[in-house]
């Protein structure tokens, strides 16, 4: 779990590979304060999870699961809601509904729903399609309807995200499959040359301390670079930088504090210039997301600046 705005990990640890993302997730919410917000992928959805976070006067923000019992909140009144039939029979790109998930959970939220361009639904029809004919059954229709649309949930008012500002924030996740790219390709986490279980276990801890080093300097540079130059950095010049530089991290380490000080403040000048994203004409999540808060844009800046 990384905190955004103390640029740390709030959680790092080690697990077996068999325990599901829907397990553990008991223990991320544990670390939920008065006014955080979790970002989550389907994944990790679970409706007692997400009734934690409520209960902590946090927030949430993660994909629908399409199966989950969903209640419509009509003047202070629930009534079951048949979502892809009401989406059927909507006209708008954007909708949005006061709803309670689950039949027993009770979690109220908010539901979002973003109509996706037809190229996107045909491919996603497709895919399905694929999948279903492989394990032998039909997709059902509602389930295909539903294809057509990006459907979000979440607790955080409407008053500080309107529903455009929804699924945009959302897009910042894939900060985190950047993160697990680079962890692999860069860092080589997932290239095990060792077959012993001591030898494995220091090649991981290895790994893994050589990504606590690289996250804590890629946050303050990440937020050096947005501030001053406008300009992004990518974690995957930082890794091969400080790769290259090994030699030296190797020397410094066992000099005095000042000395190693130093060194640290020369590697950052040093990748303030060479580890930026090349210029793009597209615009990013971050500036996206930031045009859409409007007014809102101070209250945000510093975590923006972090995921730009």
């Amino acid at each position: 779990m990384w905190e955004y705005k103390r640029h740390t990990f709030d959680h790092f640890a080690l697990i077996p590979w068999n325990v599901p993302d829907s397990k553990y997730v008991d223990t991320v919410v544990e670390l939920a304060r008065a006014a955080s917000l979790f970002l989550f992928d389907l994944g990790y959805f679970k409706l007692a999870a997400f009734a934690k976070i409520a209960a902590a006067q946090a927030y949430f923000l993660s994909r629908l699961n399409h199966q989950t019992t969903l209640r419509e909140v009509i003047g202070g009144r629930q009534q079951v809601l048949d979502l892809a039939n009401s989406l059927a029979r909507a006209s708008c790109p954007v909708v949005e509904k006061a709803i309670v998930l689950g039949a027993y959970d009770r979690v109220p939220a908010r539901l979002i729903a973003v109509r996706m361009p037809e190229a996107i639904v045909n491919e996603r029809r497709r895919q399905a399609y694929a999948v279903a004919k492989q394990r032998g059954y039909t997709p059902s229709q509602k389930h295909l309807t539903l294809m057509a649309w990006n459907l979000f949930i979440t607790n955080v008012p409407a008053t500080v995200w309107p529903p455009k500002t929804v699924a945009m924030a959302y897009t910042l996740r894939w900060q985190v499959e950047l993160v697990f790219k680079t962890w692999k390709s860069g860092v080589h986490l997932a290239t095990l040359t060792t077959t012993t279980k001591h030898s494995t276990l220091c090649y991981l801890y290895g790994r893994m301390l050589l990504i606590l080093l690289t996250s804590a300097l890629s946050s303050p540079l990440r937020s050096n670079l947005w501030l001053q130059q406008h300009r992004e950095l990518s974690l995957f010049k930082l890794v091969r930088h400080l790769q290259a530089n090994a030699d030296s991290w190797l020397q410094h380490l066992f000099r005095p504090p000042l000395q190693l000080a130093r060194f640290l403040s020369r590697l950052c000048a040093t990748a303030e210039r060479l580890v930026r994203k090349a210029v793009r004409k597209r615009r990013t999540s971050a500036q996206c997301l930031r045009d859409s808060l409007g007014a809102q844009v101070d209250f945000f800046e510093p975590a923006l600046a972090l995921a730009a």
